[in-house]
């Protein structure tokens, strides 16, 4: 189904939406994109997005999004790993990535505010003119998620079809899901500010479309605009991670009381942990309507629970979703008592199942008896209540947003005058983690902590430099040599109640 859209304080109606999406599939057939091929998208949140996205789930195409502070080396990694026929991009974007664009990658330039003419097809042009796209006859693919780990260079996640046979009841099944994680009903007029690449704000904006109800979509989040929107518009649904609870409950009360927002009926988070104690405030303020769900990219939501639950098992990330499975395991594979911690390992069956791109052993890595295993540890209650209480793996969560320590490392690695580095997560009051980097000079050089940032600037995503640069005569080592991380992050926790 296709949405009514409102964005940038104007409507784009259902005719409007479909006849861009048809455009858009026209074009995408010239390029002989058939079902199953791969195109890539490196947009900020807006109209042209959400057609892009509802295009090649109509044509059965991967769509992998390409995080927009990227640089060209990041974009170009995603571009090659993933076989992308074509790169749909702001067309203010493409000078922070043109050297990292492959050969043989169409080019379609997004128009925006203020941004040079530039030689490649326009979006306004692209598909216009031509025959439509044949109907698919198979599922929508989705999004291609990009995801890291221990290894500097991350990696895609594609499903696998679901065997014929089985898709009706899989989708069926997956929808029942996502009603309970986002909401449904026939009057859903919902909220979305978080960017439209991370994988979790995808599945939330193929749900809302899906529905056929009202997205109300801002390029970024604001929290005074947001309270305004939602009064305006009558939101009945909205997705928040942590980090936009904090810039709310930030706003004096009188300011927040300005706005009716009895409209809302659920607030869906999903992107990363959050504190009990922020999430009590959104409750005691907006009511029992914050939910909260565990997934990933991997294996899909996996667990759910909702206030009045959570009142009760407070730190708890929910009870397993129909047709899930959670079990706790040690290092042996072996199942942990009640309450005793491990390894969580999962399974979602109204997903279909996934590979990593070009890295098959990564995917039989995690495996264990049909579950998988992310890293993070935690336990289940006597009563199936999952609680997650640490991460095995270096993976950060900064506002909702998955970055992967080692990816950085092995930029920083490059940097002259470097002997060694670690990167690792540090509490930060407003995003819930923020980045360290603890660096070794060579002997006899000096290094800066503002010229390892400017280094790393140059080359990542403003978002992954550490905001704390920390210089070392010695790193900490373990007997075999490895970096003793612990040592390095655990000094900045101890003050906290918290480990992730």
């Amino acid at each position: 189904m296709i949405p009514t859209l409102w964005f940038g304080g104007r409507a784009y109606s259902r005719d409007w939406m479909k006849a861009e999406i048809d455009r858009v599939l026209a074009g995408l057939h010239a390029l002989e994109c058939n079902e199953g091929s791969t195109i890539a998208a490196m947009l900020r949140n807006g109209p042209e997005y959400v057609a892009l996205v509802l295009a090649c789930r109509h044509a059965g195409l991967y769509l992998a999004s390409v995080n927009w502070h990227f640089k060209a080396l990041e974009a170009n990694h995603v571009l090659v790993d993933s076989g992308a026929r074509a790169l749909f991009v702001h067309q203010d974007l493409l000078p922070q990535i043109s050297e990292g664009l492959p050969d043989g990658v169409e080019v379609i330039a997004v128009p925006c505010a203020d941004s040079a003419a530039h030689p490649a097809v326009s979006w306004t042009d692209f598909g216009a003119g031509l025959p439509a796209m044949p109907a698919r006859s198979g599922m929508s693919h989705g999004a291609i998620a990009y995801t890291s780990g221990t290894t500097g260079k991350p990696k895609g996640v594609r499903r696998i079809s679901a065997p014929e046979n089985q898709r009706t009841g899989m989708e069926r099944d997956l929808q029942q899901v996502t009603d309970i994680v986002y909401g449904t009903g026939p009057d859903v007029v919902a909220y979305l500010s978080a960017p439209i690449y991370h994988s979790a704000s995808m599945t939330y904006l193929a749900h809302i479309c899906k529905l056929g109800a009202t997205l109300v979509l801002e390029p970024r989040f604001d929290a005074e605009r947001a309270l305004s929107l939602i009064a305006q518009h009558r939101v009945t649904h909205a997705y928040l991670v942590p980090t936009m609870y904090q810039r709310l409950l930030a706003m004096e009360p009188a300011d927040r009381a300005r706005h009716d927002l009895s409209s809302l009926r659920q607030i869906a988070s999903t992107g990363s942990p959050c504190p009990p104690a922020l999430k009590q405030s959104m409750i005691d303020w907006l009511g029992p309507i914050v939910t909260e769900a565990y997934g990933s990219s991997e294996a899909g939501y996996t667990t759910f629970i909702d206030a009045h639950a959570w009142q009760t098992h407070r730190g708890s990330a929910g009870r397993p979703l129909p047709h899930a499975r959670v079990r706790i395991l040690d290092e042996q594979g072996q199942a942990v008592p009640t309450r005793e911690t491990g390894l969580i390992y999962v399974r979602q069956h109204a997903a279909p199942d996934f590979t990593y791109i070009n890295r098959p052993e990564a995917r039989t890595a995690i495996e264990r008896d049909g579950l998988i295993t992310l890293g993070d540890i935690g336990y289940l209650d006597e009563e199936g209540f999952l609680y997650i209480c640490d991460r095995k793996s270096d993976m950060v969560i900064s506002g909702g947003v998955n970055i992967y320590p080692a990816e950085i490392e092995s930029v920083l690695q490059a940097m002259p005058g470097v002997a060694d580095c670690a990167v690792f997560g540090i509490p930060d009051a407003e995003f819930g983690e923020g980045l360290a980097a603890a660096v070794q000079p060579r002997p006899g050089c000096r290094i800066e902590a503002s010229e390892v940032q400017s280094f790393l600037r140059e080359r990542i995503a403003n978002y992954k430099v550490p905001r704390v640069v920390e210089i070392h005569a010695s790193l900490p080592r373990e007997d075999t040599g490895k970096i003793f991380k612990r040592l390095l992050r655990d000094p900045h926790w101890q003050k906290t109640a918290r480990a992730i």
